[in-house]
């Protein structure tokens, strides 16, 4: 399994207790959208490899994990600062204008007025806003995710389209 077939779950960032499990710091809010979890794949000496979840607790943002076949403080240790990744496979199907950030990359954005503005270059996750980033040639163009903006996603098609608000997309390729 590759990089790009996954998405970044986060971060081994300490040891938990003396029995081998280890504290997942969690940076992927798509990661709540699992209901089965078998393994984590950690990545490596930049190689993906399986490790396999004996026992796992969630408490906010951090997974408590206990993997098959390591039961030592020292075991345990080795993985520390590991960066934690899953397939997008295991991430249920959405529909309709519901979209995950890796899914829409290349999507072409059309705006009600302006036409084809360019492709998703990719999806900027802010605290308080997500923005599709688009390349209209040389300039960078940015639009809110937002229901009100978000008029339909054309999976077949490969499209988004949109009501930008007024001035928006002036604000950005009228310079």
């Amino acid at each position: 399994m590759t990089k790009d077939k996954c998405f970044y779950v986060g971060r081994i960032v300490k040891t938990h207790g003396l029995k081998g499990e280890v504290t997942l710091r969690i940076d992927n809010d798509e990661f709540d959208e699992i209901e089965e979890l078998n393994y984590f794949l950690l990545d490596v000496s930049d190689n993906l490899i399986p490790f396999f979840v004996e026992d796992i607790a969630y408490h906010s943002n951090k997974a408590f994990v206990l993997f098959q076949d390591l039961r030592t403080l020292e075991a345990a240790s080795q993985l520390v600062g590991k960066s934690a990744y899953l397939p997008y496979d295991l991430l249920p199907e959405r529909d309709g204008n519901d979209f995950y950030s890796h899914e829409v990359v290349d999507f072409i954005v059309v705006d009600e007025e302006r036409g084809e503005l360019g492709k998703v270059r990719e999806i900027i996750e802010y605290p308080t806003q997500s923005l599709i980033q688009i390349m209209n040639d040389d300039k960078e163009i940015l639009i809110p995710i937002h229901d009100d903006i978000i008029k339909d996603v054309d999976r077949e098609e490969k499209k988004i389209f949109i009501k930008a608000p007024a001035g928006l997309i002036d604000m950005y390729l009228d310079n």
